[in-house]
């Protein structure tokens, strides 16, 4: 378990370099028993908190190159990471450092948006919205196997998901989730991924911001909380070699919803993790 707090990638509202400290507060209040699956996830698992990782808060060259320094030291060490962000962007170079150890990798993105974005939107080549183009162009995932869900809203251009297409990936939308429902859309997943290692990567604003108000680039419309974590629960069997909760952003949360929500979803992908053969 690793903090990484930064959003110097952020493009609208910033605030998720926080979460690390939050979700973690609130995280005192899950306890060890999975009722669904009928394991004590943390008999099953050997979890540590290893801190946050540093780095200079302002360089976000040197937050990519710690982050994936210490994340090839774990993954060399059999150690399967699993990251509160921070932003978006800090998926990069964990899925450079787990792709050295895995080869490319198959990835679930939870995600109101595509993340596939060029310099040319915002006049810098590392934000939050930038990190799956790169991971495509830089090989880390395997042609068809990046798998976005709960995607919605205005785009850009139509043009804005042509890499994917190209490269044949997947793209559910949040009504398509709502349509086929959670157990379905997983039974796919599983068939399709098979064995291949998979790295879990949600973003908070794939769920409705009625259910999680506390992200910094909310979309209307999204998943629900209860579908977000049937999801999760739903990818047992899928060989998980890290994952992620990102762009949790506490100054703009109420009641701590989202930070509750976040929690809940490590725990969810833990229990996966515990899950496996």
């Amino acid at each position: 378990m690793l903090g990484i707090p930064y959003d110097g990638g952020t493009t609208y509202q910033p605030g998720a370099r926080l979460a690390p400290f939050h979700v973690r507060r609130v995280s005192a209040l899950l306890q060890s028993h999975h009722p669904v699956h009928g394991i004590d996830v943390f008999s099953q698992l050997r979890c540590v908190d290893g801190g946050n990782i540093v780095f200079p808060p302002f360089d976000r060259t040197a937050m990519r190159s710690e982050v994936e320094r210490e994340i090839r030291q774990l993954s060399a060490a059999l150690v399967a990471p699993v990251v509160v962000g921070g932003d978006h962007s800090v998926t990069l170079p964990i899925l450079r450092a787990l792709s050295k150890r895995h080869g490319p990798l198959a990835v679930v993105q939870f995600d109101a948006h595509l993340d596939l974005s060029t310099a040319e939107v915002w006049g810098e080549d590392f934000h939050h919205g930038t990190p799956f183009r790169h991971a495509i162009d830089e090989g880390l995932i395997a042609d068809g196997q990046l798998y976005q869900l709960g995607l919605r809203g205005s785009r850009g251009a139509a043009s804005d998901d042509a890499l994917s297409r190209a490269r044949e990936h997947t793209a559910i939308t949040a009504d398509a989730i709502a349509e086929r429902t959670p157990k379905r859309v997983c039974a796919e997943l599983r068939e399709r991924i098979g064995k291949r290692p998979v790295y879990v990567s949600f973003d908070v604003d794939a769920i409705d911001p009625a259910f999680a108000p506390g992200t910094g680039t909310p979309v209307p419309g999204g998943i629900t909380s209860r579908e977000a974590l049937a999801l999760v629960r739903g990818l047992v069997g899928l060989d998980v070699c890290g994952g992620d909760v990102v762009e949790v952003c506490p100054p703009l949360d109420h009641a701590d919803l989202t930070s509750h929500l976040a929690a809940n979803l490590v725990w969810e992908l833990l229990a996966v993790m515990a899950m496996r053969d």
